[in-house]
């Protein structure tokens, strides 16, 4: 570490060492030389011969290799003749400016030995340049209030020369209010300044123009000049004035927003700040008013709307402007703006008074409303006309000037228009014209006039027979037209009875709906058609009710099966034997089986056929005569007793048909064929004889003692005679239904005949008259009337008109006897003929027939034994004649 630090120290005191040696070897061989020459020389000129200057040889200059440093741009040497030249222009201002000496310095370098040579050229002034002010125009602002003997400073002129050749003296133009004087600095300067002289008056000379002219002291002198223009400043010593006192405009109220009302001009003959004038609103209570409606430009005065105008809010303004200048002198004035009414508001229409809704049936001239109508506008513009627009049953009347009357202008119906809407139309009479319209809607309320409609006069319904009871056959709809309660329709059935039966005991009608029910079954053969009215009444007050005829068709089904008239499957034996004569030709008629249907149309269609047997029979039948005829001519050796069974079918779906047996017996006369009929019939109940004789002997037997016991005991507990003729009660028997009785009605005639038995002492006045059904029998008549009043309410009950049903199954057999008339119950007889008639139809044996005779006459003669002693002979007469005849027909019968 320290042989490298003392190696650092001896290079370093090498190079100082080398460093003085150097010095001292140039300060040997340099020289100095010093010209002085005038600025702006021209180029190319000749300064001094360098060479001869420091003693050298021309040739030395280029052997030596001559050279200089920093003296190219404005000085050169030529190295063939050794003279100094001047290269560029030389300015002593621009390289010196105001330097007091001014020096350019270069090296000139000889080498083989080394000399440098410092050349300095010093530059001399010259009076090349004037004094030059550095504005052309000197400004200056002195107010008018300035005092005189106040001092102006001025900008100083500048000369680029210096010494004499430098600004020496300055020069004003004449002018009475501003004098020169100069002032002197320490360095020597002179600074112009201006005094006042008196005062100024801007608005009488706001602007004073002077020339100030700077000398140099050069020679030839040298000046500069420059303007001095003095700006009076103003002094806020004059107060604004406006144009006019009062402005006035007029303008429509359809002026467009931001459009100019008008412009208001105020001048002041301060200037600058002093005349600067700012327009605003006063500030008053009116104007905080109209602040909203215009607005001002505060620099031009010009008044523009800030929005619209409405004559019908505000017909006039006026309007306090000012105008401060910039001292804080105000100026005022005022601004009248008349509105001018422009047609720009439709007429208004409002409802004073409505009555709706209205009855329908309101008279012509009914006031309906009470409308008022305003128009804002004036004059004309504001006359307003009204009117009903399109076609309405109404009228608009004029009660004033503003308001109208509705008045309806015919009669209305609520049920062709339900309501009307009103359109009332306002036009005023302004240019162009305006309109408004207003609508009203009036209901009509509604006023029971119109009755309930039917789509037709008469309706038909069809029903099947034997429906369901209950079920519904048709729905009958009527229409009202009118609303409310006054629509409700009630349905009724006009009709109180139908084929004197309460209509109720066959339909019902809902009262809502209209919906026809079925009380019962119907039978076609019964019934084929009904005819009712039907009614339907509204809810109104009063109501209002239309009548149609219902015509119910009742239609046939296939319910009735072929009827044999003949020969009659209970006519009895005999009507069961066809007699054939031997003889008979092929195609001879031997009977015609006659039937019926009850149906109607298809249903009704018989046709006849034979039931086919195992036997060919010899007879054949026409299908639709049923006319039975021979196929064959008939031998003695051929059977004498045919069977055929013939059935009858109808058309109907499903087919329905009956059959009969009939034996036809081929033989000459009857004798003939009755043996051995009578032959074969006993052998069929040889078997059974001996049976039916036990059972019929113990059963008469013991009726007999019954009876015989009973009567007896009845006789004896009888405290005293009978009365003549004693009521009998009808809860002693029960009834029986009529139409029961038609199904086993064996007689000629049919029931709605009664039989009229007559009895008498005399045999020969007896007989059984025939007689029609009456509709009111007496009561004092009759074998089963009591004197009590509660039997004779409950006969007057059955045998009432209104009750017909009950009055036709409650029909009565007469007897006379005498002069003395009695009646038996129709059912006690009915009865009894019903088992009688019942055991001939199964064709008992003769003894059965004769047991079941006496068992009723047993049976009778103990329920007349409480009644009168004629009663009781007059049946035991009756039921022996009876039974007399009975066997006589079956010994004729059987033999």
């Amino acid at each position: 570490m320290k042989s490298q630090h003392s190696q650092n120290y001896k290079a370093i005191r090498w190079q100082v060492t080398f460093f003085f040696l150097l010095s001292w070897l140039c300060q040997s061989v340099s020289g100095q030389i010093h010209y002085s020459i005038a600025e702006e020389l021209r180029k190319d000129s000749v300064i001094a011969n360098l060479a001869n200057d420091l003693g050298l040889d021309i040739k030395d200059l280029s052997s030596r290799r001559f050279h200089s440093h920093n003296s190219k741009k404005y000085a050169s040497v030529d190295l063939e003749n050794g003279n100094l030249y001047i290269n560029d222009r030389i300015d002593r201002e621009t390289l010196c400016r105001t330097a007091p000496t001014c020096l350019l310095s270069f090296d000139a370098v000889l080498e083989k030995p080394l000399n440098i040579f410092t050349v300095k050229l010093e530059i001399q002034d010259i009076n090349d340049n004037p004094p030059r002010f550095f504005h052309d125009t000197i400004t200056l602002e002195i107010s008018e209030s300035t005092l005189p003997g106040t001092h102006l400073v001025l900008q100083t002129a500048e000369d680029p020369d210096i010494g004499i050749n430098s600004v020496q003296r300055y020069i004003l133009s004449d002018n009475q209010f501003l004098s020169l004087k100069e002032k002197i600095r320490t360095d020597g300067s002179k600074i112009p300044e201006l005094v006042l002289e008196k005062y100024l008056d801007r608005e009488t000379q706001s602007v004073h123009k002077l020339f100030l002219t700077a000398f140099d002291g050069g020679n030839p002198v040298r000046s500069g000049s420059a303007l001095i223009k003095i700006i009076i400043s103003d002094a806020n010593d004059n107060i604004p004035e406006f144009s006019k006192e009062v402005y006035k405009v007029k303008m429509s109220e359809n002026t467009p927003v931001n459009t100019t009302v008008l412009s208001v001009d105020a001048t002041d003959k301060d200037e600058g700040l002093n005349a600067q004038i700012t327009y605003s609103f006063s500030k008053t209570s009116d104007n905080q008013l109209h602040t909203g409606t215009f607005d001002i430009n505060p620099t031009s005065g010009k008044i523009t709307t800030k929005r619209d105008l409405d004559f019908e809010s505000v017909q006039s303004y006026e309007i306090a402007i000012e105008a401060m200048d910039g001292g804080g002198f105000v100026a005022q004035t005022k601004v009248l703006i008349e509105i001018i009414d422009e047609n720009d508001n439709a007429p208004e229409i409002s409802i004073a008074s409505l009555s709706a809704p209205i009855p329908e049936d309101s008279m012509p001239g009914t006031v309906i409303a009470l409308i008022k109508v305003h128009d804002q506008d004036t004059g004309r513009n504001g006359e307003v006309d009204c009117q009903i627009l399109g076609a309405a049953p109404f009228q608009i009347v004029s009660s004033s000037s503003r308001y109208y009357r509705i008045i309806t202008a015919s009669f209305l119906d609520r049920e062709k228009v339900p309501w009307y809407n009103i359109t009332i139309l306002a036009t005023d009479k302004g240019s162009p014209e305006l309109s408004s319209t207003k609508s009203i809607k009036l209901d009509l309320s509604d006023v029971n006039d119109n009755p309930p409609v039917f789509s037709k006069p008469t309706y038909v319904a069809y029903l099947p027979e034997n429906n369901l009871p209950g079920s519904s056959i048709y729905r009958i709809q009527a229409f009202d037209f009118d609303s409310g309660n006054n629509a409700k329709v009630v349905y009724s059935i006009l009709n109180t009875y139908i084929q004197d039966i309460p209509v109720s005991a066959y339909f019902s009608i809902n009262v809502v709906s209209g919906v026809l029910y079925a009380q019962r079954s119907f039978d076609y053969e019964q019934h084929q058609m009904f005819s009712m009215e039907i009614t339907a009444r509204d809810s109104g007050s009063p109501p209002l009710n239309s009548n149609i005829t219902l015509i119910i068709y009742i239609i046939d089904q296939n319910d009735n099966a072929p009827e044999i008239l003949y020969p009659s499957p209970n006519g009895g034996g005999s009507s069961l034997f066809e007699m054939v004569p031997l003889a008979s030709e092929q195609g001879s008629l031997i009977t015609k089986v006659i039937a019926v249907d009850a149906d109607s149309g298809h249903n009704s269609w018989l046709s006849y056929h034979f039931i086919p047997m195992s036997d060919p029979s010899p007879f054949s039948i026409n299908q639709y005569t049923g006319e039975i005829r021979t196929c064959r001519v008939f031998q003695e050796k051929d059977l004498l007793k045919h069977k055929v069974v013939i059935m009858v079918k109808d058309n109907g779906h499903p087919s329905l048909s009956v059959s009969v047996t009939l034996s036809l017996v081929v033989a000459d006369h009857f004798q003939q064929v009755v043996p051995k009929i009578n032959n074969q019939s006993a052998d069929e109940s040889q078997s059974n004889l001996q049976m039916y004789l036990v059972v019929a002997v113990t059963l008469i037997s013991l009726l007999l003692i019954l009876t015989v016991i009973l009567t007896v005991i009845s006789k004896c507990k009888e405290s005293k005679p009978l009365p003549t003729l004693g009521p009998l009660t009808t809860s002693l028997y029960p009834q029986v239904d009529s139409r029961m009785l038609s199904q086993f009605n064996c007689g000629t005639l049919p029931l709605p005949y009664s039989y009229n038995v007559c009895l008498s002492l005399d045999s020969s006045e007896s007989g059984f008259p025939i007689m029609k059904p009456k509709q009111n029998v007496p009561i004092d008549n009759l074998i089963d009337a009591d004197n009590s009043e509660l039997r004779s309410e409950h006969f007057k009950e059955t045998l009432s008109p209104s009750n017909p049903i009950q009055h036709e199954t409650n029909r009565q057999f007469t007897y006379e006897t005498g002069d003395q008339g009695m009646c038996i119950d129709q059912s006690l007889l009915s009865f009894c003929m019903f088992v009688v008639n019942l055991a001939r139809s199964v064709a008992l044996p003769l003894y059965l027939y004769t047991l079941f005779n006496h068992f009723f006459i047993i049976v009778f003669i103990l329920t007349i034994n409480f009644k009168k002693n004629s009663i009781y002979h007059a049946s035991i007469i009756f039921f022996t004649i009876k039974l007399l005849n009975m066997f006589r027909f079956y010994c004729c019968s059987y033999g």
